[in-house]
């Protein structure tokens, strides 16, 4: 019998945008592959099966090769072909550098980029020799900016944005699509895990997580470049390219200090 619904893989699909990402695909004709790092994922799935969509999940710990690799493996399984790729794992921390946990500051790195880009690699390959497919990478306006007090994070999300329009420019010629998707400040439990509720940032009006996954989809279906969600965020993006980037930096020290909530 033949399968009449594409089939795909959202990462960090437990909560905020990667679970609206996966809602989104349900209504639109995709059965899933959901990932995270936690249990929560089990609900996430029971929640995305009620849209109609036949939903499978895998915990692992996306940082590591292992964790992409059992990802990886359990698509196999499945037996399908992966005909989208929503990348959105991610992981953010606060404080300023030199304060952070090692530890901690490279799980942002492996998470964000290593295990990112490895995953890429795995499926983009596949995708290249059938010709087909497509490649959303969550990156986000803090890559045009130097995040003082999120320097690692911003770094990060510098690296994803670049990455894909370079990747997007490799497999111009195929039928393979790449979608950086670009959002601003979202509410989502982000800065609860990156120890940023202090902050201006942190307590501040941000966007629908539904709202960025839905115009995240929607461009990735038209195969865009890229999308920045939001005007107000389009607005910083435009001029972040034209600011001196030490300006940025202590701009944005006054959203992202600690203790800056009340200022």
């Amino acid at each position: 019998m033949a399968v009449s619904r594409q089939f795909a893989i959202v990462t960090g699909a437990s909560s905020g945008i990667g679970l609206e990402l996966a809602k989104v695909c349900a209504r639109e004709g995709f059965d899933l592959l959901i990932a995270a790092d936690e249990p929560q994922i089990e609900r996430a799935a029971d929640e995305v099966r009620g849209l109609g969509a036949m939903v499978e999940t895998v915990q692992a710990d996306l940082a590591t090769i292992e964790g992409v690799d059992l990802l990886v493996d359990a698509a196999k399984r499945i037996g399908r072909s992966v005909d989208a790729l929503l990348a959105n794992a991610g992981r953010g921390l606060g404080h300023g550098f030199l304060d952070q946990d090692f530890a901690r500051a490279r799980h942002v790195i492996d998470t964000n980029i290593t295990g990112t880009v490895y995953l890429v690699h795995r499926v983009g390959n596949d995708m290249r020799r059938r010709n087909a497919g497509r490649i959303m990478i969550v990156g986000s306006i803090a890559g045009f900016v130097p995040g003082s007090f999120q320097a690692v994070y911003n770094g990060t999300k510098a690296f994803l944005d670049s990455f894909s329009f370079a990747l997007r420019e490799e497999l111009r010629g195929t039928r393979v699509t790449v979608t950086c998707l670009m959002p601003g400040a979202t509410e989502t439990r982000f800065f609860e895990r990156a120890g940023m509720l202090d902050t201006s940032v942190g307590v501040s009006k941000k966007d629908s997580p539904a709202d960025v996954a839905r115009a995240g989809f929607d461009a990735m279906m038209r195969g865009d470049g890229d999308i920045v969600s939001g005007f107000k965020n389009k607005v910083q993006s435009a001029v972040a390219h034209v600011i001196p980037a030490g300006f940025l930096a202590k701009q944005h020290r006054k959203y992202a200090e600690p203790g800056s909530a009340g200022s």
